[in-house]
Parts: structure tokens; C-alpha cells; sequence
């Protein structure tokens, strides 16, 4: 396949060129909040908030039937009741922050599934739950756009409170600083991203746009704005060549999104000459 068929084709279908700036968009607020979500250890929270926006997809389905809008907004209300509910929870009990996600991520869940199963036969969830580059449309497009713009503004103007709180959070609020302001404030973008992207990635595989470009960073990086800067170029270019792949062998965007980036983080994790397996071998076999 020459590079004209890689490339030049694919724009040449509006929907095509809407896919790609959806995933462009995506990749940069993805790559951002992946940063933090490695970093503070919070990879299960963010894997258990995309399974719970099952269920508000599922509730405005049977509401409102198949309008992208309602389906958007199930899935928002979904995805900040799991966060802020967690969050209130570990505040108010003993429970911790870990375990209130997990019980609350199995509950919608089944929920989800129990919804779905009142679902009409003829319908069915699988582009919302593993992306489909062909239904991306204009104002999925402007969400993406929206919601892209509000996540780099975010950490433009909050820069240093998301470092301190990243890094170290008691001394962040010993300083004075709203750590439990910009805790909530980081889940609700989170939330606010997987919703965007349900419709190019799906509610399943959306999580991959943000992790697996922050977990190669993180090998290659040792400074948090390097590590940031890199895992958005890491998830523009993996999403991008997974949309174009999926064109080309007819597979799900998302799934191709998400092997592309998976074989980024693979070589990273091989080749990374500081942290990378291979270097780790070589040093065991030299002592």
C-alpha cells in the first residue's frame, strides 16, 4: 500500500476526516489526564468510571431511544455520579477511595447489563462500547472540541495545583491548596473525556487513549511537563494510525486505536534506555 492509499485516501470521505480530528482532539486531553492517572496510581479508578457510564448509556437508550444527545448525557450523569459518589463516600466513611469505586463500578455495571437486557433485540450497544469511527458526526465533533479545549485550559491555568496534588497532596494542602477541590475537578474531567469519547473509541476501550500513552511516557520521561508533552504527541500519533488502520482492515476504531498504542507501550517498555526491560536484562547479566 503506497502512502497515497495510507493517507490521501481516507480524507477524501468526510466521515473519515471527522474521526481523525475527533481522535486528534481526544489524543491531547487523553494524553494530559493519562499523565496524572499514572502518576497517582488511579489507573482501576479511571478503567472502573468507563464501565459505569454503562448504565446511563443503557437508561437514555430505553428513554429516549437511539438520540446521540441523550446518550451522551446518560453516560455523563453515570460517570459523575461513580466519581463524586466515591469520592463523597471515602470522605464520609471509612470506606477508602479505592474500594468505594469498586462497589460502586459493580454495582452500575450490573445495573448496565440489567438494563440492557430490557433493551429491544434489534438494537444493539456495540459502537458505543467499542467505537465506531463511521458515526462520529458533527456535534460529536464539537464535544470532542469542547471538551479537549476545557481539559488543556485546565491544566494551563491549574498547572501548579495539579502538580503539587499529583505529587505531593499533603503538602498541597498544608500550603493552603483545595486538594479535594482539584481532586473532584481531575475525576469530572475524566468523566467528561470517556463521554466524549464513546462514540471513536467506546465506553470499553476508551481508557486505553489515556493510559497507554501516559504509561510509555512515563518510561521515556522523568520530568512531569516532558512526560505530559510526550504522552500527547504519543496519543495523537497512535490514535490518528488507528483510525487510518481501521479504515483500511475494516476493524473497530477503537480496538485499532488501542492496538496501536499498545505497541508503542510494548517497545517503550523494551527499549526504553533507562527503564526499559532489555536495559534492566543486559544489567542483571553484567553483574
Amino acid at each position: 500500500m503506497s502512502l497515497h492509499d495510507l493517507l490521501v485516501v481516507p480524507l477524501g470521505y468526510e466521515f473519515m476526516r471527522r474521526g481523525l480530528l475527533s481522535a486528534a482532539l481526544l489524543g491531547v486531553s487523553g494524553g494530559l489526564l493519562g499523565c496524572v492517572l499514572v502518576l497517582r496510581r488511579l489507573a482501576l479508578m479511571g478503567d472502573a468510571l468507563s464501565h459505569s457510564l454503562l448504565p446511563g448509556v443503557a437508561a437514555a437508550w430505553l428513554l429516549f431511544g437511539t438520540s446521540t444527545t441523550a446518550l451522551f448525557f446518560g453516560g455523563l450523569v453515570a460517570g459523575l455520579l461513580t466519581a463524586l459518589g466515591s469520592a463523597l463516600l471515602s470522605r464520609l466513611t471509612r470506606v477508602k477511595e479505592d474500594a468505594a469505586f469498586g462497589s460502586l463500578f459493580i454495582v452500575f455495571f450490573g445495573l448496565g447489563v440489567a438494563l440492557i437486557s430490557k433493551l429491544p433485540t434489534r438494537l444493539n450497544l456495540s459502537d458505543f462500547l467499542f467505537g465506531n469511527v463511521l458515526g462520529v458526526g458533527p456535534s460529536d465533533l464539537w464535544l470532542a472540541g469542547l471538551v479537549s479545549l476545557v481539559t488543556v485550559a485546565a491544566f494551563v491555568v491549574f498547572f501548579r495545583s495539579i502538580l503539587l496534588e499529583t505529587f505531593d497532596p499533603v503538602f498541597h494542602r498544608a500550603t493552603g491548596g483545595r486538594g479535594g477541590l482539584v481532586h473532584l475537578g481531575f475525576l469530572t474531567l475524566t468523566v467528561l473525556n470517556l463521554v466524549a469519547a464513546m462514540q471513536t473509541m467506546g465506553i470499553v476501550l476508551a481508557l486505553g487513549l489515556f493510559l497507554l500513552p501516559a504509561v510509555s511516557a512515563y518510561l521515556w520521561c522523568d520530568r512531569f511537563l516532558s512526560m505530559l508533552l510526550v504522552s500527547v504527541a504519543l496519543a495523537l500519533f497512535g490514535s490518528m494510525l488507528g483510525i487510518l488502520i481501521s479504515f483500511h482492515a475494516g476493524l473497530a476504531s477503537g480496538a485499532a486505536v488501542v492496538l496501536c498504542l499498545g505497541v508503542i507501550f510494548i517497545g517503550s517498555a523494551l527499549l526504553s534506555p533507562r527503564h526499559g526491560a532489555l536495559r534492566a536484562l543486559r544489567g542483571g547479566y553484567a553483574r
